[in-house]
């Protein structure tokens, strides 16, 4: 049996407006570099898709890794995939199948990268103003409390 899911904390904590707001940077940045680097497979719909998707999955697929929820591995393994490689894949089969078997080998390990990176990021489940001060309590160099 799966550990139960709380959708509504799930959902809670992705409306953070700290995570709301790196979201809205990170597919603006995504869709400059569209422009700057004019890759054949970087387009503003697949930045989107592929951003979304690692919103809604890749907290919960770090967390499925850090607290070793060994039953959730396939589940998280399926969720990784599909984000970083499965909508990659359908998007490019039906725009442009030639640019998917020109790139996908490339795409994958830049976008497990950024997946994962987007994991840690989005993974506290507090706000900015309580990441900050368990930051401060933890060193007490940075004006927190001394333990």
């Amino acid at each position: 049996m799966y550990p139960k899911f709380h959708i509504k904390r799930y959902t809670k904590e992705l409306v953070g407006p700290w995570k709301l707001a790196t979201l809205a940077v990170g597919i603006a940045l995504l869709i400059l570099g569209s422009f700057y680097y004019g890759a054949p497979d970087w387009d503003i719909p697949i930045s989107f898709i592929m951003a979304i998707s690692a919103y809604l999955t890749a907290p919960w697929s770090m967390r499925v890794l850090l607290e070793r929820k060994w039953r959730l591995w396939p589940l998280m393994l399926f969720f990784t995939w599909f984000t970083v490689d499965g909508c990659y894949a359908i998007y490019w089969h039906f725009k442009n199948p030639v640019v998917l078997d020109l790139m996908r080998s490339v795409n994958f390990p830049a976008s497990l990268s950024l997946y994962g990176m987007c994991g840690i990021v989005w993974l506290y489940r507090g706000s900015l103003r309580q990441l900050a001060s368990e930051i401060r309590n933890h060193f007490p160099l940075l004006g927190g409390n001394k333990k």
